[in-house]
């Protein structure tokens, strides 16, 4: 498929999602989310993905939903359509690893799309915030949800009733990023990442990557029950017995992905 608003290439065993909208910051728009939602697909379906790692440019990530598709909607509009439901939470419910490559601006919906990873890589020009308040509204699309969970009540509260940005930095103490970069390293660490990603079993990471989802779902006691039969279950895979075969012989495995 020719994308407009996208650029979806393999990099080896990952795919990489380049958002594609550099005269309007990567607003997300429509047209952008039903593209992305597309590529994810086929990337999800390719036996050769084993990671999929989703950028921007190195001014913006994304700037936020694209305001001026959506300044003139109606409640019975958004409602009745169930507006920002469809197609915006598919990189959430993405099976395979997922990896945020941020630069430059991820704001509103872009910072709100960057948490549906599992990840969040930034480069030191990155600047996270959810600014809907300035404009009359609150985020969609799990601003206040899932920013709450990553960096605690306070911050989020912070950012959520303020629009304030914060750096790459607070980002990475509030528990927000997982690692901070010089602008020039950041995208080829987030692609060696995915890279060694793809490099284990498919499905005992996507086992893996569901258990740790879990903890956000769940009180601890059941988050752990679920986690062990989730273990439990590992023992039934042809690349456990690989895996720890190859360990006890001291020589690297040779994963059959079953």
């Amino acid at each position: 498929m020719a994308y407009e608003n996208i650029i979806a290439e393999k990099k080896g065993g990952v795919g990489l999602i380049t958002l594609n909208r550099p005269q309007a910051l990567n607003a997300l728009c429509a047209a952008l989310i039903d593209e992305l939602a597309h590529a994810l697909d086929d990337f999800e379906a390719d036996d050769d993905i084993g990671a999929i790692v989703v950028t921007g440019s190195e001014k913006a990530f994304a700037a936020g939903a694209d305001i001026k598709e959506m300044k003139d909607r109606t409640y019975m509009d958004v409602y009745g359509q169930d507006f920002i439901t469809k197609g915006w939470g598919r990189l959430a419910t993405t099976r395979k690893p997922t990896i945020a490559a941020v630069s430059g601006f991820a704001l509103g919906g872009g910072c709100e799309l960057a948490m549906m990873c599992d990840m969040i890589i930034a480069s030191e020009s990155a600047k996270f915030g959810q600014p809907e308040i300035t404009i009359g509204t609150i985020p969609g699309s799990g601003g206040t949800q899932r920013l709450t969970r990553f960096v605690g009540k306070s911050l989020s509260m912070y950012m959520n009733l303020t629009g304030e940005f914060i750096d790459a930095d607070t980002a990475l103490r509030s528990g927000l990023v997982a690692k901070v970069l010089p602008n020039a390293e950041m995208l080829d660490e987030a692609l060696r990442i995915g890279a060694k990603i793809a490099g284990m079993s498919r499905p005992i990471t996507m086992m893996c990557k569901e258990a740790v989802n879990r903890a956000y779902e769940t009180s601890l006691a059941e988050g752990v029950l679920f986690e062990r039969r989730v273990f439990h279950s590992t023992f039934s895979t042809e690349d456990q017995k690989e895996g720890m075969n190859a360990f006890a012989e001291k020589r690297k495995p040779s994963w059959k992905h079953r």
